[in-house]
């Protein structure tokens, strides 16, 4: 049986197919290379360069390679961009994991794994956030999200499969082997651009917003190692494969960090200041918000091991001077 993983050549797939290869799933990866990297693949998963969009494609991977799961990490990621470009963001995220879910069907998937996010939730009512709090979205990229879990649910219920929508918080750090971690020119993410910086990698940060209800008005989340991630996936197709039911589930720690306390953790860690300012707020961003990831734990007994913001960064930080020799060479 093999496992397919869009988008496996990115930061989050990349941990995801290392963490198959290393439980002996057969892994084939599925990624056009738009963000991701062909040597972040584990050399013992197959690699073929497409779009998820490309129905014959898929529906011949699936044929061929014997695909009964699929594990859907392909998409756009990035809040801001999704308000500047929506229907970028629908063709990406919304229509071609639509066609990727009809090649799925029609060959015979049996589990499906959807990569969601916290964003479908919005500014959350209550803290720690449910999910069973109705989703409400800000920006296109939360929207995108959720319309796929719609088209998950609708599907499931008139076809015989399952699946499993993990809403992820903030993912950051590294592979703690040092296989894989966040290459992509340009990221976003907070502690890879902190990292970036405290190396001389950038000139300096910028915060978005420091007048937002909340402790010192920087925006509040919920940091994930991906490692973390990575094992959540693996504990809910196990889950599938024993027979469980369709679910939602939030995969974060339950407690959250302001930007300037995450900036102070960075500084600690690697020793020296850096280059901080202030700038206004982004466009999508919500204040706050922390997972209620207890479902998670209960349904497929997820236990997260890393659970440390200090130890995250420091994963972080090390992939960051090893992604810099690489890039040397």
């Amino acid at each position: 049986m093999t496992v397919l993983v869009t988008g496996g050549a990115g930061y989050i797939g990349s941990h995801m197919v290392w963490d198959l290869v290393d439980a002996g799933e057969s892994v084939v990866v599925l990624d056009r290379l738009s963000t991701g990297f062909e040597w972040a693949v584990a050399p013992e998963a197959e690699l073929v360069v497409g779009d998820i969009a490309d129905t014959a494609l898929v529906s011949r991977l699936i044929a061929e390679k014997g695909i009964r799961e699929i594990i859907h990490f392909a998409g756009s990621i990035v809040v801001p961009e999704s308000v500047a470009d929506p229907l970028g963001y629908y063709l990406n995220n919304t229509v071609a994991s639509r066609a990727l879910l009809e090649a799925a069907v029609a060959g015979g998937v049996k589990h499906f794994i959807f990569s969601s996010t916290a964003a479908v939730y919005g500014s959350p009512k209550a803290m720690p956030v449910p999910e069973t709090q109705a989703p409400a979205p800000e920006s296109p990229y939360g929207t995108s999200k959720w319309m796929t879990e719609l088209m998950l649910r609708d599907a499931a219920a008139a076809h015989p499969f399952t699946f499993a929508a993990l809403r992820y918080f903030n993912v950051a750090g590294a592979d703690p082997r040092g296989r894989a971690g966040q290459s992509t020119r340009g990221a976003t993410h907070l502690i890879k651009v902190a990292s970036e910086t405290a190396l001389g990698k950038r000139p300096f940060l910028e915060v978005f917003g420091d007048d937002y209800d909340t402790p010192d008005g920087t925006c509040v989340r919920d940091y994930i190692h991906v490692s973390d991630l990575a094992a959540a996936h693996r504990r809910a197709l196990d889950y599938l494969r024993a027979g469980g039911d369709s679910l939602v589930a939030n995969c974060g720690y339950g407690h959250g960090y302001s930007v300037l306390e995450v900036l102070d953790t960075v500084r600690r860690v690697v020793g020296r200041d850096f280059d901080v300012r202030m700038a206004g707020r982004r466009p999508g961003d919500a204040s706050a918000i922390v997972a209620d990831a207890s479902l998670a734990r209960q349904a497929f007994g997820w236990e997260p091991r890393y659970d440390d913001l200090p130890l995250i960064v420091r994963h972080a930080l090390d992939w960051e001077e090893a992604l810099g020799r690489r890039n040397a060479r």
